[in-house]
């Protein structure tokens, strides 16, 4: 396969590798970061600590659902009721929500990995309910919204057990190192760097666990083949200062205090 075409934003990127001791993470996992653009962290959250997100989760997700319903088809995108769903931002009037975003583990992560000044990207609960089987278009994140600087970070965290079977993450290891690649359009199933990577990694993980990523990261999750809703709620985090482009002369801050608020200053956490 022939190397990805770079973004036509992508100008000069270096990838850094990080060269400070991890507090939280160890080293192993942040050299996996570094080299692959990845890694796995099981047992993150108890039971008990998922429950009310979970039920949260649930209550919400069933109003993106019975949304997706009234649209043609059944299906705006890649959405679609009964299949696959996704609910963005739902911190915006959720406290539980907001609260989880700030758990002391993900901030332990956002510290090693991004720095003392961080605030929430984005949240988005992914339902993946027993659908008929598709292809699902390797992505990066940065290929559906251009950010600078280029790298932020998403933990998918995993709700009732991500396996193959059901569609947990997989990643192209590797590539994040280039930057923001290419991406083309294929409808309805949205930006799509390639149709099969030259490598791949498959990243299942437990009910409480978290995937690490970059958002630099090229990764799809498959269809669940199995009989029960596969269930993740991604929370990405970005640097303070980060801008979103909608063309190479216009930014905008990413610090909407609705669902962008500051989560660590000075590597202190920021209370909601």
């Amino acid at each position: 396969m022939t190397r990805p075409r770079l973004h036509e934003w992508n100008h000069d990127f270096t990838w850094i590798d990080h060269d400070v001791d991890p507090a939280f993470l160890s080293a192993a996992q942040v050299r996996q970061f570094d080299e692959q653009g990845f890694f796995v962290l099981e047992d993150v959250f108890t039971a008990d600590e998922l429950a009310p997100v979970v039920d949260e989760l649930d209550r919400l997700e069933a109003r993106t659902d019975a949304f997706l319903q009234q649209a043609e088809g059944g299906r705006i995108m890649i959405a679609e009721t009964g299949a696959i769903t996704f609910s963005p931002n739902l911190v915006r009037g959720s406290e539980t929500l907001a609260d989880f975003t700030r758990h002391p583990a993900l901030l332990a992560i956002c510290s090693d990995l991004i720095g003392p000044d961080v605030n929430l990207y984005w949240d988005q609960a992914v339902y993946k309910k027993p659908e008929k089987p598709r292809r699902f278009p390797w992505h990066q994140d940065n290929g559906y919204t251009f950010v600078e600087p280029q790298q932020y970070l998403t933990c998918w965290v995993s709700l009732n057990g991500a396996t193959l079977e059901n569609g947990c993450p997989q990643v192209a290891p590797g590539l994040h190192r280039l930057g923001t690649l290419h991406h083309d359009y294929v409808e309805p199933l949205g930006w799509q760097i390639f149709e099969e990577a030259p490598d791949v990694e498959v990243a299942p993980v437990g009910a409480g666990g978290v995937v690490v990523f970059s958002s630099l990261t090229p990764h799809l999750t498959g269809p669940n083949t199995t009989d029960d809703v596969r269930k993740a709620y991604i929370v990405q985090y970005a640097p303070d200062g980060a801008m979103a482009l909608s063309d190479p002369d216009t930014r905008v801050a990413m610090n909407d205090p609705a669902f962008q608020f500051p989560v660590l200053r000075d590597g202190q956490p920021v209370a909601g």
